[in-house]
């Protein structure tokens, strides 16, 4: 049974553990607070990726190596951030300098195709089968962006079938509604993971629905998996429509050997593609069914498709150095069975200490939740406390372990598994920590 008059003791015991963790991470990074306030005069919050900042201000990261980084004062961190999932072969790992560093002196901007995008090109489309042609983008962004785009076109509809707590770039993200920074497109938003409110939104507006743009595991949204009924239902309900399917696989590429909608059976008509894939270089790209993909070709289509540095040397010779000789298919199974593994011992410690913290995800990507019960959609996590979420994050640094404030970490190549054993011991020491101070599964 809940003791309730246990709760304010908790809550103002919460608050002060968190006021203490703030003023012990301020005091131990005066370089960073420095460098804050510095470039605070010239940008808001001294920021140009709103994911990176945190109170009371943002570590300044100054160097990476392996699965290390280091920051401004010196401290020296496990890195189980990886870039966003970008940064999938840790930080400047011999092959992709040396295969930039050719790249390099043969001509940055070379203004022409070049050799190096077609044989990436045909490896991303040997990679992932759904791909019978492909074309690039600087991010993920403007790979869905372009999709988008070519469903439109090519199904003569407008609207767009989206999830509530999506997010597909950084104009195409989701709460109940779009966000206010949102492109203007005509979306409907369904709850994920609910395959018969996807049935229900076909048969209003079937007729209208250009696409489906869907992750098969919420990157953003809480790293929570797309059930196989319910991608299933959007498949089927997409094909009878005549809507097309768009995957976004910007994050979720990395979780299996040719993708996570390929270890569930689905094809898509289109597959955007973005982060690691560059081999740490900026990257985006977008490609499917070959009569769709052909609206781009300038000798007889009718979209036109522009970017300066869509096609630019550093990334396409850093992407195919990174798939041939870092990340074959078999490195991608080994690092999500690590990840698996990794996950499920967490989850069984957390149980069995009766703590309401978890974590969900897909192979080598993860999102520690401090909530109890099932996480079907973002919508189940609004009774998490924020306050936890800092607590764990700020212990995680205290410790030396680089995470998200959000509680996001992914596995990197180059991650040790003294690394993940250091990783489990701070997060029981944390739970054994504050434990008392998160409650109960009951309560």
């Amino acid at each position: 049974m809940t003791d309730v008059t246990a709760a304010p003791s908790r809550h103002a015991d919460l608050d002060a553990a968190l006021a203490a963790s703030v003023e012990a991470f301020a005091n131990a990074n005066p370089a960073s607070r420095a460098a804050f306030e510095q470039n605070a005069r010239h940008m808001p919050a001294a920021n140009s990726r709103s994911v990176l900042f945190y109170p009371p201000f943002p570590l300044t990261i100054v160097r990476g190596e392996g699965a290390r980084v280091w920051d401004a004062d010196g401290h020296a961190y496990i890195d189980v951030i990886a870039e966003y999932t970008a940064g999938v072969y840790g930080h400047s790992p011999e092959p992709i300098q040396a295969a930039v560093t050719a790249a390099m002196r043969n001509g940055i901007s070379l203004t022409g195709h070049n050799p190096y995008e077609g044989r990436l090109a045909a490896l991303l489309c040997e990679r992932f089968a759904q791909l019978e042609l492909v074309r690039f983008t600087n991010s993920g962004t403007e790979a869905n962006l372009m999709a988008v785009t070519a469903a439109r076109h090519f199904t003569g509809r407008n609207r767009i079938v989206v999830f509530a707590g999506a997010y597909h770039g950084g104009v195409l993200g989701f709460g109940d509604a779009p966000l206010p920074t949102t492109v203007p497109f005509d979306f409907i938003v369904l709850p994920y993971n609910d395959p018969d409110a996807v049935s229900a939104a076909f048969v209003e507006h079937g007729d209208q629905i250009a696409a489906v743009l869907v992750e098969p595991m919420m990157g953003a949204g809480g790293c929570i998996p797309g059930t196989a009924a319910f991608l299933t239902r959007v498949r089927e309900a997409s094909l009878a429509a005549g809507a097309l399917l768009i995957v976004d696989e910007v994050m979720t590429s990395r979780l299996a050997p040719h993708g996570l909608a390929a270890l569930h059976g689905i094809r898509p008509d289109l597959t955007t593609l973005g982060k690691y894939l560059g081999g740490g270089m900026p990257f985006g790209a977008f490609g499917g069914r070959r009569e769709i993909m052909a609206l781009f070709d300038p000798r007889t289509g009718p979209l036109a498709h522009s970017g300066t540095f869509n096609n630019n040397v550093v990334t396409m010779a850093a992407g195919h150095a990174g798939l041939t000789e870092l990340f074959p298919p078999e490195a991608a199974a080994r690092l999500s069975a690590r990840g698996e593994a990794l996950r499920a011992r967490l989850n069984a410690r957390c149980t069995s200490l009766g703590v309401p913290l978890q974590f969900t995800g897909v192979g080598s990507v993860m999102n520690a939740h401090p909530v109890a019960g099932d996480i079907a959609r973002p919508a189940d996590l609004l009774t998490c406390d924020p306050r936890v979420r800092q607590l764990l994050f700020l212990w995680l640094i205290a410790q030396g372990i680089y995470t998200a404030p959000r509680g996001l970490m992914v596995l990197s190549l180059p991650l040790s598994d003294e690394d993940i054993e250091r990783l489990v011991e701070t997060i029981e020491g944390f739970v054994q920590t504050y434990g008392a101070l998160l409650g109960r599964r009951d309560g």
